[in-house]
């Protein structure tokens, strides 16, 4: 097994190249909403920079950032464009988890070639796979896998016939059909297909428990599972998104100032920016509080206790949440301007779509509250729900 008992950082030199791609990640954004896919230019930049290799384990030759260096990586392409973000994120969590719980047959096969594999799927609605020897045969059709039209492999979650067991299963993109029904609100430019998998084989090897959080590679960040991984993402990813949109409103405002009947000279605005400034400033801090802490815990060699694992749910249900609030105060600041189709037009639909995802739903605020008010005793976290 891994030696988990340290978490392992790398420094700033993956954000600094993360920053350095944002004029490319900008100018190609147009381009890649209308396709309907980040552009080659965009991926082939990404993999050369090594930030497809974030979340890898450190002795498969990855990064393996720790949860604070990955959010601000997260933020910062966020920043550039929420779907470039939401991809590498979506594809990081995947490569990244396959590489610390697979085993070692996988591992040999999927890590071993010059580039860095991307993996693409679903890891929340389950289809069904029955146990064969040596393996499973899997079959099911998943929603919304980002990043799909650039993996080599799919993440597909699936429900082991027969048993209690739900497991994660890597297959080759071959294995794939693509459905191809990507025509939604926002996030266009992320690809997030549906796909169907009917019978293929996949070997034990190429499988991991879904709630696996013992790794036998890396450090102590895999020690968090599946779940407690993706809410780095998406918290980084809202954060980066949300401080786009307040700096897109000042260069809104500030290039109509002096003009008569402007927002630049409305105290109702100031006001409203003020306000907005603040939520946004309050909810990312309390993602980096939360994400310290939880830091601290990994790197004395212990697991979250209940209240811990509250907070990294509360963080991003509420920095979802405010980055909704601030990108309905920046489209209706941002008049006929924010209409039309641009920038501001297009953070407000990604917004508005980031924000569907199943990891800062409403059962996932109760259920905080639940256990934040002393009102679920002796209960644990079972994904989305104290039980």
């Amino acid at each position: 097994m891994s030696d988990t008992s340290r978490l392992h950082t790398a420094g700033t030199t993956l954000l600094d190249r993360a920053r350095e791609l944002r004029p490319l990640i900008e100018s190609e954004a147009a381009a890649a909403e209308a396709a309907g896919r980040l552009t080659a230019p965009v991926v082939a930049a990404l993999h050369e920079a090594g930030l497809f290799g974030i979340w890898i384990p450190a002795p498969l030759g990855g990064a393996e950032l720790s949860p604070r260096e990955l959010l601000a990586v997260f933020e910062e392409l966020s920043y550039a464009d929420p779907s470039t973000g939401w991809v590498v994120m979506a594809t990081t969590l995947e490569n990244g988890t396959g590489g610390a719980y697979l085993g070692d047959d996988a591992v040999e096969q999927i890590f071993t070639g010059p580039r860095t594999p991307l993996f693409a799927g679903q890891g929340t609605r389950p289809g069904t796979a029955v146990r064969e020897d040596g393996g499973f045969r899997l079959s099911g059709q998943w929603s919304f896998a980002s990043g799909m039209p650039h993996a080599q492999y799919a993440h597909s979650l699936a429900a082991v016939e027969g048993t209690d067991e739900v497991r994660i299963f890597i297959t080759p993109i071959e294995d794939v059909k693509m459905l191809g029904n990507w025509d939604v609100l926002g996030l266009r430019a992320t690809g997030s297909i549906d796909y169907a998998i009917d019978g293929a084989f996949v070997p034990e090897s190429y499988t991991h428990l879904f709630t696996e959080n013992e790794p036998s590679r890396g450090g102590a960040i895999y020690r968090l599972g599946v779940l407690d991984q993706a809410l780095i993402c998406h918290s980084g990813w809202a954060i980066g998104t949300g401080r786009r949109l307040l700096d897109e409103l000042i260069r809104h405002a500030g290039a109509r100032a002096g003009r008569p009947g402007q927002i630049a000279g409305s105290d109702a605005f100031h006001a409203g920016f003020a306000r907005a400034e603040a939520q946004l400033r309050a909810a990312t801090a309390l993602v980096h509080e939360t994400w310290e802490d939880v830091e601290r815990t990994l790197d004395a060699g212990r697991r979250l206790d209940v209240r811990q694992e509250t907070m990294v749910r509360l963080a991003l249900n509420h920095v979802t949440s405010t980055v909704a609030e601030v990108a309905r105060f920046v489209y209706a600041s941002g008049g006929t301007s924010a209409l039309r189709d641009g920038l501001i037009q297009r953070l407000f639909r990604d917004v508005h779509a980031g924000t569907a995802h199943i990891t800062s739903g409403p059962q996932v605020l109760h259920e905080c509250g639940r256990e934040l008010a002393g009102l679920a005793p002796d209960q644990s976290w079972v994904l989305f729900a104290l039980e």
